[in-house]
């Protein structure tokens, strides 16, 4: 222990000394007996090693122990926040607040922190199953004991590289296969940000605070549909409007999923999530789909006072995209529909409309591949080829629909070939005159979701009972969620209400 240069007389006395070996003990780092004082004061603990213990007291009893009850608090070291440098206890801070929507990109800071300190950043969160989704990384930071995560890079760990978000992204569950989906769009995520000391064990917590990410903005009105046939929900921005009136479409998994919805009811549009099968009672693989139910839903949309009366959009993803065109084929009044990792054919189950019925492009089981390491079941080469004029009766005739279209898939998607069924429709449509906007994602997989969101390359398909691979690389995953999520805005903003995506506010 060398000595301390700060040239108070305590400092040298054996109870100096104890307290700054103490302080190692328990890695504290540059702890000099003088500014541990200081550091006492600014956590409220009260230090009095020389009264409370007798020198007989301290024989086979850990420094460590003695300096916790020296400062009358439990010796769990990692428990509370703990100076990082001298006289200053470390902070992480979420920037412009701790409360924000989902989607919101927050700047997360650390303050307090030694210069070129190492030290590790952990987020936790625990969903609605109970289930632990964790990601952790590595810094350093800066000469002036400071992290600033848009601008301080990741030395490793969940990620690396300068990812301003990457905590949120990298989020993984400890079982294997489970999906990060909000089930109660009324209560938020809380996500636990801890900084501990070094790169190792994470067992001396500097620091923590909690980002509360909502999925219903302030105003935002969730209201359940039970009217005829209909099992929806509808979300309605605060104040009179009129705003753009959205269908939420999700895939073939099935039940009533609000999260997207509510996000983007939060964001200006009045939006209807809508459950189609495998919900209450709709059956969990119906034998047809009719058109009428879809068109029952966008009568219950247009009659809300608070839609702008210019036109319907849909948003579908995978079985839910392939509906959103055929919606916008057979109904009139939509206006503009996105497709996220869909096809132009009728996939899986027949739709039945008035006078004609779709049949479900052909496919065969037999040629579903499963995993003999992991168990996880390849889809991609159950459909026959799209491009067999034998499979054409099964296409969506889109062509004489007056929407316009937005298409958006992954190149890594493992369920179905979706950017070989995409490319086939803006071609389709290109070649009748027709513009289209397309974009796909090197990297990205299935199931792109709202930003943030992190990537689930697997997990159980709720109505056929399977671990289904769904693909992607987590960077480039969540680089196109983010690019997605813009895209659908500003399209539907554009087509819809003939302006830019306006501000919101949590």
């Amino acid at each position: 222990m060398t000595a301390c240069a700060c040239g108070w007389w305590w400092c040298g006395t054996p109870d100096g000394r104890a307290w700054r070996k103490a302080c190692s003990e328990l890695r504290l780092p540059a702890a000099r007996a003088c500014r541990l004082e200081e550091a006492a004061r600014h956590g409220g603990a009260s230090w009095s090693l020389g009264r409370d213990f007798k020198p007989e007291e301290r024989q086979g009893t850990s420094l460590a122990t003695i300096l916790c009850r020296a400062a009358r608090v439990s010796p769990q070291p990692s428990a509370a926040p703990l100076p990082g440098s001298a006289g200053m206890a470390v902070r992480v801070m979420v920037l412009p607040s701790r409360k924000c929507l989902f989607d919101d990109p927050v700047q997360i800071r650390v303050t307090g922190l030694l210069p070129q300190q190492e030290v590790t950043l952990r987020a936790s969160l625990l969903d609605e199953s109970g289930e632990l989704f964790q990601a952790h990384a590595r810094y350093r930071a800066g000469s002036n004991g400071e992290l600033d995560l848009s601008r301080s890079p990741s030395l490793g760990g969940s990620y690396s590289g300068v990812e301003p978000m990457g905590l949120l992204w990298s989020l993984q569950s400890k079982a294997p296969y489970k999906r990060l989906a909000k089930r109660n769009v009324l209560t938020p995520y809380c996500v636990d940000l801890e900084v501990y000391e070094g790169h190792g064990d994470m067992s001396c917590l500097l620091g923590k605070c909690t980002n509360e990410r909502w999925f219903l903005g302030e105003g935002v009105k969730r209201i359940p549909v039970r009217e005829g046939r209909l099992k929806a929900t509808l979300f309605l921005p605060a104040g009179p409007g009129p705003f753009p009136g959205l269908i939420d479409l999700y895939g073939s998994g099935g039940g009533l999923v609000e999260y997207r919805a509510s996000l983007l009811a939060s964001r200006g549009f009045v939006t209807l999530a809508l459950a189609y099968m495998a919900f209450e009672d709709l059956p969990a693989v119906p034998e047809v789909l009719e058109m009428s139910y879809f068109e029952e839903a966008m009568n219950f949309l247009r009659k809300q006072q608070q839609v702008k009366d210019t036109g319907i959009g849909i948003l579908g993803l995978s079985k839910g995209a392939d509906l959103a065109l055929s919606m916008a084929t057979f109904l009139p009044g939509i206006k503009a529909v996105v497709s996220i990792s869909g096809s132009g054919f009728n996939s899986f189950i027949p739709l039945k409309g008035d006078g004609f019925t779709i049949p479900t492009h052909p496919y065969n089981l037999g040629r579903v591949k499963t995993s003999d390491d992991s168990g996880l079941v390849d889809f991609s080469d159950v459909l026959d080829d799209h491009r067999d004029p034998a499979t054409w009766d099964c296409r969506i005739p889109m062509e004489r629909s007056s929407a316009k279209f937005l298409f958006l898939c992954g190149r890594d998607d493992m369920n179905w070939k979706s950017d070989l069924y995409c490319q086939d429709v803006v071609q389709r449509l290109q070649q009748c005159g027709r513009e289209v906007e397309f974009c796909s994602y090197p990297g990205a997989g299935h199931l792109l979701e709202p930003p943030y969101l992190p990537l689930c390359q697997a997990s159980i398909h709720k109505v056929l009972g399977m671990f289904v691979h769904w693909g992607g690389q987590w960077r480039e995953h969540a680089r196109a969620q983010e690019d997605a999520w813009h895209r659908i805005q500003a399209f539907f903003w554009q087509h819809l209400m003939d302006s830019d995506i306006p501000k919101s506010k949590l």
